[in-house]
């Protein structure tokens, strides 16, 4: 028996979808803009977790150009069906003129290669697929309910899919509007067969505070549903916005190798306030059966903080993304970008080199930007870089702390026109849209001397320092992260700290190189 500490996958990993093949089991999250995306982890106990793959892994295999924060990738969904694993998604948000909406990609090994998508004809958001014991295939998603009774009702819809030709057959069902009356944003389903019944696992209440996890059940894979008589059978919001873990919803199932039944869900643990910087989170919850229906965390009703896993060995450590202090590598796979590849980056095997974009931070598009997720409360982002910007440019580089275009806080390294010898290294916070200088100070150190930059989390703290390596450290700027997260930025995500570089529209060919990074717990 192992005892694991709630969440599973800390940082911004939402929307979990499960499945098992045979001892092992895969667990995919939402990416939204980011690239690569849709990550997969395996674990061979729900405890452990290690990343393998991305569904979405090669240029040319979707197109995210121009897509806004917080749009992108939507709520996939994981499965396995005789050999082969299928992941289906949503992209929205796509440029006029590209694919966008419903598609999924296949592979026999989740850790790639995925195949280009196969575009669906099908509305809304949130796919997901149920291959039945008649070896029929069956696409549901959810979407804006047609003849709505209140305002923000949607419906689940369900058609079949004929795998050989990836498209859809036959007669559209609608299968649900959700559990109780005035419930918005009925979503995230997923259809399971559990003794001869079909059971419809769905979210509804909206992403935030008032999030919850429904069930019904029918004889038919068209129904009719009926909701479980203890809907929601998870949710938070009767807790109130002060406990530990807040937006609980967007659950599906899995059954483990002894029989036992468990969800992920993902949550948000908000500090500072109600405020949740990591951004939602994937959790796991103990399941029961009882008179034929799901029971989520029996007897505590609620997410606990530390769950039980009776068939699991001791945790290995360092397998978890993010749970352990040290180096980021020059090619660990927590690195991301946005919206596609970067074209400038090279890596050896201790250091990373990146061409500055004329594109900056403010524009939706693939600007020199390379990025992990803030996976915890208190932690550090140490880097040391050399930054050989030539004077009396408008080049900049050094650090960020993202959460979109419109909100975000660069640690940037300039070089002044009139100090030889020297680099500014200012604090900017943008934020709704419009830059704040919050600090700066100067640096004795020339083009090609080795830098160190720091942003520090300590809470809603954010402290962001500056030295020459080896040299004195210098802080720059304190700023409030209470504005940066998804409450007062708006949004679906929480915060990703990383090294970027611009010109700033200007043609440029200068790179800056990346000597370590570490992701350092205090």
């Amino acid at each position: 028996m192992s005892t694991v500490a709630n969440p599973i996958l800390p940082g911004c990993y939402p929307d979990p979808s499960i499945c098992r093949v045979d001892d092992v089991y895969y667990l995919v999250s939402s990416t939204f803009e980011y690239f690569p995306g849709l990550p997969i982890h395996r674990s061979r106990d729900l405890v452990s977790w290690e990343p393998v793959g991305h569904g979405i892994h090669r240029p040319g295999q979707l197109d995210l150009t121009g897509v806004g924060a917080s749009r992108g990738l939507f709520a996939p969904t994981l499965r396995h069906h005789d050999g082969t694993f299928w992941l289906i998604c949503t992209l929205v948000g796509s440029r006029q003129g590209s694919p966008g909406g419903h598609f999924y990609v296949t592979a026999t090994d989740p850790a790639g290669p995925w195949s280009d998508p196969v575009w669906l004809d099908g509305e809304g958001i949130d796919p997901s697929l149920l291959f039945d014991d008649d070896g029929r295939v069956w696409v549901h998603a959810t979407r804006p309910a047609r003849d709505p009774a209140w305002h923000d009702q949607t419906e689940v819809w369900l058609r079949e899919l004929d795998p050989r030709t990836g498209t859809l057959v036959g007669d559209e069902h609608v299968l649900w509007h959700g559990a109780l009356e005035n419930a918005v944003w009925a979503e995230g389903p997923h259809l399971f067969t559990v003794d001869g019944r079909y059971y419809l696992l769905a979210a509804e209440g909206g992403t935030d505070y008032h999030h919850a996890v429904v069930v019904a059940r029918a004889d038919a894979v068209t129904g009719p549903y009926v909701g479980s008589p203890a809907n929601p059978v998870l949710t938070h919001r009767h807790l109130g916005r002060g406990t530990d873990v807040v937006g609980v919803g967007h659950a599906d199932l899995v059954q483990a190798v002894d029989g036992s039944w468990w969800a992920v869900a993902l949550g948000m643990r908000p500090y500072g306030g109600y405020h949740y910087n990591l951004g939602r989170e994937t959790f796991l919850v103990p399941v029961t059966w009882e008179d034929g229906w799901p029971v989520l965390a029996p007897g505590e009703g609620r997410v606990p903080t530390r769950v039980e896993v009776p068939f699991a060995g001791e945790p290995r450590p360092g397998l978890t993304q993010g749970t352990t202090s040290g180096p980021v590598g020059p090619d660990d796979v927590r690195w991301t970008s946005l919206r596609g590849p970067l074209t400038g980056l090279t890596t050896t095997p201790d250091e990373w080199h990146l061409g500055l974009s004329p594109m900056t931070l403010t524009e939706p598009g693939t600007p020199a930007f390379r990025g992990v997720r803030q996976q915890h409360t208190d932690v550090d982002l140490r880097v040391h870089l050399t930054v050989p910007l030539a004077d009396g440019t408008d080049e900049e580089a050094g650090l960020v702390i993202r959460q979109s275009e419109d909100d975000h806080v660069r640690l940037c390294v300039t070089s002044p026109t009139d100090r030889d010898g020297t680099r500014d290294v200012t604090v900017v916070h943008r934020h709704q849209g419009t830059d704040h200088v919050q600090g700066q100070v100067t640096l004795t150190a020339r083009p090609h001397d080795p830098l160190v930059l720091t942003i520090s989390a300590r809470g809603q703290d954010y402290t962001l320092t500056a030295a020459t390596d080896g040299g004195h450290e210098h802080v720059v700027a304190t700023v409030d992260g209470r504005t940066l997260d998804s409450v007062t930025a708006g949004g679906f995500l929480g915060l990703w700290w990383g090294v970027y570089g611009t010109s700033n529209g200007r043609p440029t060919t200068t790179s800056l190189t990346v000597h370590n990074t570490e992701y350092l717990l205090p």
